[in-house]
């Protein structure tokens, strides 16, 4: 008994916190106005804390990028207020050599008039349809400096019968009887329905909307107006009349983006717009993609990138007449990765930032009561004193 008795004072001993009788409390009116401030302080603090710790943080690192076999997502939207829909055509290559010319998949092309009000809207190709080299009477396509003999389509009279129009073609069928019924599958009609096509658009402009998946190796994409009719060698004079280096590239670009939107996600050339002021030329922009992941905080990860781009013009004016006038994407990619993740604040650490916070300030508040109440006995003290002296 006396030895657990001993035991028992010793840890009364080691009492941090010693009781005083409620006779010796002196509840003062500073300290009620102290204590309902630090009480409102305290409860401001730990909502702060709360709503810190409901909502997340996002974690920033940088790795090496070691993905491998991967391919590259490219969205845009894409406006030529003075390029004609049926003249412009989108190109892609990189430097492992894949090229691909006039991209029709996953593209919306809209004609639209001189106020940029939509006048008609396909998802069936981005510019004109491929525009071959006259077919020849022989079979096969019409070369430099060959002279031209269209085919009649079987309704030649003689082996030196040439159809070098629609109009011909049909002709040559009323004079054997027969019926022109499929005119789109003839070659000469085909082209001379284009030209009008081409003619009918005449004072227009083209918005293209759509994306590219390119392979994940530095290359570039192009939009370049007129290219199908550089491209042909045809000699036909209507066609003639749309060949011209002098084409008005003014564009703006409503969204570029490589790869899907993940919350913080901003591409610097979204809403991009330049006017062309000299004749002709070509519109560079020198893109720096970022592979980028981000994983919210249900742990759904997206596989995104970020870019910063710097742009140059150059005139064509300059000597470099072998270059077609366009505007030219040339992306490279970074071999750093930026990964993103959304976290809460450990709650550990939010009930540490708690005792803190109460403890803090009812430490500061009790130290304030204390001298103010000390000042004022002090005060009152000498008061005293002096009536009595």
């Amino acid at each position: 008994m006396g030895r657990g008795g001993g035991i028992l004072e010793k840890l009364r001993s080691l009492d941090a916190y010693p009781k005083i009788n409620d006779d010796f409390f002196s509840r003062t009116l500073s300290g009620g106005i102290i204590t309902l401030a630090s009480s409102l302080l305290m409860l401001f603090l730990f909502f702060s804390e709360l709503r810190l710790y409901l909502h997340t943080v996002t974690e920033s690192k940088l790795l090496v990028d070691a993905s491998r076999r991967e391919t590259l997502h490219i969205n845009f939207d894409v406006t030529f207020p003075a390029i004609r829909c049926s003249l412009l055509s989108l190109d892609t290559m990189d430097i492992s050599g894949e090229q691909h010319f006039d991209i029709r998949h996953h593209i919306v092309k809209k004609r639209i008039d001189a106020h940029g009000n939509v006048i008609e809207a396909k998802k069936d190709g981005i510019g004109a349809p491929k525009i071959e080299k006259p077919l020849q009477r022989h079979g096969g396509r019409l070369e430099h400096n060959e002279k031209y003999c269209g085919s009649c389509f079987g309704a030649e009279t003689s082996d030196d019968d040439c159809c070098n129009s629609c109009d011909e073609v049909r002709e040559a069928y009323r004079k054997k009887g027969w019926a022109l019924t499929n005119a789109e599958l003839i070659d000469q009609c085909e082209r001379e329905g284009f030209i009008q096509k081409v003619k009918d658009e005449d004072g227009e402009g083209c918005n293209i909307e759509g994306s590219l998946e390119v392979n994940k190796v530095a290359g570039n994409f192009h939009f370049i107006p007129g290219k199908s009719f550089h491209q042909s060698n045809v000699h036909l004079h209507d066609l003639l009349a749309f060949q011209t280096h002098s084409y008005n590239i003014s564009h703006k670009i409503n969204r570029l983006a490589f790869g899907d939107y993940f919350p913080g996600a901003q591409n610097p050339l979204d809403g991009v717009q330049w006017m062309q002021e000299r004749p002709s030329g070509i519109y560079q922009y020198f893109i720096k993609v970022v592979p980028t992941i981000y994983t919210n905080i249900r742990g759904r990860t997206i596989f995104s990138n970020q870019y910063s781009v710097t742009e140059h013009y150059k005139s064509l004016e300059l000597g470099h007449s072998h270059m077609l006038p366009g505007v030219y994407f040339f992306y490279d990619l970074s071999p750093i990765k930026v990964t993103f993740k959304e976290e809460h604040v450990p709650f550990l650490h939010f009930m540490t930032h708690i005792c803190a916070i109460i403890g803090g300030i009812f430490t500061i508040a009790g130290l304030i009561d204390s001298f103010i109440y000390h000042g004022q006995r002090a005060i009152k003290k000498k008061i005293e004193a002096g009536k009595f002296g």
